[in-house]
């Protein structure tokens, strides 16, 4: 299976260098960008989808490739495991579902899909990367182009929207770029797989390798959104264009989550968290606040967008606590969680983007009323992934709780396994008055132009409301098939 390890480098160069493209192919032709974005991101689909079979085949069930043939410490390698896949896969099914719909609800314009394919290549190398400034480097890359993609939107706000996210973005990237360049200082090398020994040999307690966890991880923590450091996601997500604000939700923090599993799993281990007691419990702090203030920030908005986008703080909040509890059943419901949420809150946005096409702009709660008459597909679908999103069974929301919950019971937090079920009431609380709104009220709005909403976006959103059912469903097995992978992040 090695021998097919430079698919990892496709992966990731491949939306990258095909981002130049439109802006090249705008001489002759204006609107060819979402075309070669469609049959970009495709394509890496069906490669990661490759990728996802050959893992599990693989020695060490773990697929890695040196660029350029450069051996390690010298070379830069890539490399791929079961929790790789997973995310990659969920970055590319979400990539391709907001194409779907950005087709009809916009926005167009070869440069809007040229920055959507450096924000694609930005996460493939996230996802693929083994060495710590090259993660740097492509979470960059990402917020580079996310900023882009925010500032699209037809809203004249959304220029002031990317500038915030921007100035946020900067301030992240320079507290992980920090922490990198101790850990260089401390140890020499910055590839992933040799660093657990060579920051054994320094000490866990050792400042330098404390101060360096702690400035990746503030770093991080901005990317992902965390309470306090949230203050970008709201703004970015209200003004930004409907689809674009499916992936800064759904994506973007997954991914800063997914880069921060890799500090703390595969670079620094556990043993550092044993040796630095306090650390591990303000990490556990921080997940508590971000889970319940976002659910309260969310409680107090009546505009969907901003309902949804407070529910990101929320929801990372709680996948960011089964990663601080750090054993392997809440490990298994952080994951099973990012997937899902991923699904679920892309789809939601599609959905509202939906609902503004179809009923002339509507967002807020009372613009929401008595819309299952005239659109009970989009309405049955909102409703699911509704449910979906506030936890309750049998979805891939409740199982993911489940987990986490029962993952601090085995660790003896029986408190925090009660704030986290507790949390299913605050979620209901901004989600329930929607669904309210969409059945039980009449109908006071415009059936502006049912033909926007195509039967591509309708199988979209279907397709991620079956999902959201499907994981809740299935989560014994999947924890089964995961297992290994799950195992080799908390050994």
């Amino acid at each position: 299976m090695d021998a097919y390890s430079w698919l990892l480098a496709v992966i990731i160069l491949l939306p990258l260098i095909s981002a130049s493209v439109p802006i090249a192919a705008s001489v002759r032709w204006k609107n060819v960008g979402w075309a070669i974005a469609a049959v970009v991101v495709s394509a890496t689909f069906a490669m990661s989808v490759a990728l996802a079979w050959m893992v599990p085949r693989a020695e060490d069930r773990l697929l890695a490739h040196q660029l350029g043939g450069v051996e390690v410490p010298i070379g830069i390698e890539l490399f791929a495991d079961e929790f790789s896949v997973i995310v990659l896969l969920l970055v590319l099914a979400v990539c391709l579902g907001v194409l779907v719909f950005t087709r009809i609800g916009g926005p167009r314009g070869n440069a809007f899909y040229s920055g959507f394919l450096l924000l694609v290549g930005g996460m493939m190398g996230i996802l693929l990367t083994g060495d710590l400034f090259n993660m740097y480097v492509f979470l960059e890359i990402m917020a580079i182009s996310s900023y882009a993609l925010v500032s699209a939107s037809k809203y004249r706000w959304s220029t002031y929207a990317a500038f915030k996210y921007l100035l946020v973005g900067t301030v992240g990237a320079g507290f992980y770029l920090l922490g990198v360049a101790l850990v260089l200082a401390s140890t020499g090398t910055l590839t992933m797989r040799l660093l657990p020994e060579l920051l054994a040999a320094v000490g866990y307690t050792d400042p330098v390798v404390v101060a360096a966890f702690i400035l990746m991880a503030v770093g991080l923590a901005i990317k992902i959104a965390l309470f306090p450091v949230h203050t970008w996601l709201a703004d970015a997500h209200a003004s930004a264009p409907d689809g674009i604000s499916a992936v800064i939700s759904a994506l973007v923090p997954a991914v800063a989550v997914y880069a921060f599993a890799r500090v703390l799993f595969t670079v620094y281990t556990l043993d550092f968290i044993a040796a630095n007691p306090v650390i591990g419990n303000l990490l556990l702090v921080a997940a508590l606040f971000s889970l319940f203030a976002g659910s309260f920030f969310a409680l107090l908005q009546d505009h969907i967008k901003l309902v949804l986008a407070y529910s990101t703080v929320s929801q990372f909040g709680l996948i960011f606590v089964g990663i601080a509890i750090a054993n392997e059943t809440a490990v298994f419901g952080a994951i099973l969680q990012i997937f899902g949420h991923g699904v679920v809150k892309a789809s939601l946005f599609v959905l509202a983007g939906m609902f503004a096409l179809r009923f002339g702009g509507i967002r807020t709660l009372k613009e929401y009323s008595g819309v299952a008459e005239r659109a009970p597909i989009m309405a049955g679908a909102f409703a699911v992934l509704g449910i979906a999103m506030i936890g309750l069974p049998p979805t891939v929301g409740f199982a993911g709780k489940w987990y986490i919950a029962l993952g601090a019971f085995e660790a003896g937090l029986w408190q925090v396994s009660l704030l986290v079920l507790g949390s299913t009431l605050l979620s209901a609380g901004y989600i329930l008055p929607f669904i309210n709104r969409i059945y039980f009220h009449p109908f006071e709005g415009e059936d502006v132009d049912a033909a926007k909403v195509t039967t591509g976006m309708l199988i979209a959103i279907i397709i991620g409301a079956g999902i959201g059912l499907l994981l809740g469903f299935a989560s014994a097995e999947i924890q089964a098939a995961v297992s290994t992978a799950v195992e080799r992040l908390v050994a």
